[in-house]
């Protein structure tokens, strides 16, 4: 069990990030920038896990995936929130697979765009990827 749940981990995350931009390090902005997003996510992937495993209780078979993907994507948006929220030297790699699980998320998400949640799971995975990308070049890490 996560020491900390998505909201309270959010909060932990941002509350670490308001310093002074111009007395941190280089590409401090991209790591503060890349942990709120992540941090963000967090919460949309619970609520649609949540929202997949109950149309599994009703049933509906076809959600399983996209159960699972939004719980692994947690996880991963989790590690990357505090690695990138601490400037860690290893941030860039866990961006680096962030963005690809986003991908695979959104695409799996996509497949039921007719429900809200799921429509806005897609759209908020493809930011983070968008934003994970960023982190990756910033953080000079990068498929070879």
């Amino acid at each position: 069990m996560p020491l900390f749940g998505p909201v309270s981990f959010a909060a932990v995350v941002a509350a670490g990030l308001g310093g002074n931009a111009s007395a941190d390090p280089p590409h401090a902005a991209h790591f503060a920038h890349c942990a709120r997003v992540c941090a963000d996510c967090l919460v949309v992937c619970d609520t649609c896990q949540k929202h997949c495993l109950d149309l599994l209780g009703q049933g509906k078979k076809e959600h399983a995936r996209s159960a699972q993907m939004c719980g692994d994507c947690r996880e991963l948006y989790q590690v990357a929130s505090a690695l990138s929220a601490r400037h860690s030297p290893l941030a860039g790699y866990a961006c680096e697979a962030c963005a690809k699980t986003c991908d695979d998320c959104a695409a799996e998400c996509d497949k039921f765009k007719d429900q809200k949640m799921m429509a806005d799971c897609a759209a908020k995975c493809r930011e983070r990827a968008k934003a994970c990308r960023d982190m990756v070049g910033h953080a000079g890490h990068g498929e070879k």
